[in-house]
């Protein structure tokens, strides 16, 4: 994808260091977020430390994104950057790894490209996937251990796999690898899921897909590559091998929040407690996206916060200008 440079932004003499809107996170959320702080006449500029796009840009497809029917992950993320930097948005590649507030309408960020100044900062970095942190796990992690089927499918096209989880992640992913593998086993430490009906109903219809409830991991085992999974049954105690070249896991998201965990209230998983208005108890500090406390996560509550979050930095930053503060 397309990187813009910092000498891109500011020109070869100059770099530019001050922004009205400091948004950190290239996802959904973040994107939208410069979209409607661009529209509000505010200059913006977008800190992502990866690649732009957050989750859906590992996501195959996309169908309940409204009047979009169906569309392939990167392809949406890549429309919603376009259109934040239609209204001016600025992309810096680097990673937000201090933050400073040193009065009102003052936030510092220091990055591995040095410090930038804001008025206000939105914080909108998501959140990643959980580790089970079983034996094996770390080491196999590359090499048949994988957190992301569209990153890593394509090379286990006709094998067998397994998928852990039983969320709407787990059942999408599935659902996708079962159209590459030979055989798909999904294992659930429960017999009940929290996926959505629709997608539980449409993987119970693949073919080469096999249930394995009320089981967890206990080991990924293999010597070079990943050759299979010690289960044990969450009933009896029971221990078994399942013979796979692949495991992707599902089993929720961590939010990454430790810069900010001075700046905002948290609750024991660590995500954000900031209401619909994503204001933090940090004036002119907000919180969109994955990261915060919400009872759902798909792409549309995040441009959702998104947008919510560039208007709530706009009268925050008008507020501060007119106080003199």
């Amino acid at each position: 994808m397309f990187q813009i440079t910092l000498e891109d932004i500011a020109g070869e003499s100059q770099v530019e260091r001050d922004w009205d809107v400091a948004i950190v996170g290239g996802g959904p959320a973040g994107l939208t977020a410069a979209l409607y702080a661009g529209r509000s006449l505010r200059k913006a500029v977008v800190f992502e430390k990866l690649s732009i796009g957050g989750q859906i840009a590992v996501t195959d497809e996309v169908d309940n994104y409204p009047g979009i029917p169906s569309i392939k992950g990167p392809e949406l993320a890549k429309r919603i950057e376009d259109h934040a930097k239609k209204f001016g948005a600025k992309i810096v590649f680097a990673e937000v790894q201090k933050l400073r507030k040193e009065g009102e309408g003052k936030f510092v960020l220091e990055t591995t490209d040095g410090e930038f100044r804001a008025k206000a900062v939105i914080w909108a970095t998501g959140a990643e996937p959980r580790k089970l942190g079983v034996p094996g796990e770390k080491e196999f992690t590359g090499r048949g251990v994988s957190y992301c089927a569209v990153c890593d499918g394509p090379f286990f096209k006709g094998k067998p796999v397994a998928v852990i989880g039983g969320g709407d992640s787990a059942f999408t992913e599935a659902l996708y690898l079962s159209n590459i593998v030979s055989k798909l086993y999904l294992i659930h430490r429960r017999d009940e899921f929290r996926a959505q009906r629709i997608y539980v109903e449409q993987l119970k219809s693949k073919p080469n897909v096999e249930f394995l409830l009320n089981k967890v991991v206990v080991e990924f085992v293999g010597d070079k590559m990943l050759k299979g999974l010690r289960l044990k049954d969450t009933k009896t105690g029971e221990e078994s091998f399942l013979e796979v070249a692949a495991a992707f896991v599902y089993i929720g998201l961590k939010p990454v929040n430790d810069v900010i965990k001075d700046f905002v209230d948290l609750d024991e998983r660590g995500f954000a407690l900031v209401g619909e208005d994503t204001k933090t108890k940090t004036p002119g500090l907000f919180v969109a996206g994955d990261g915060r406390v919400k009872h759902l996560r798909q792409v549309v509550t995040a441009v959702s916060d998104g947008a919510v979050a560039a208007i709530m930095a706009d009268e925050y930053i008008r507020e501060v200008e007119a106080t003199g503060r």
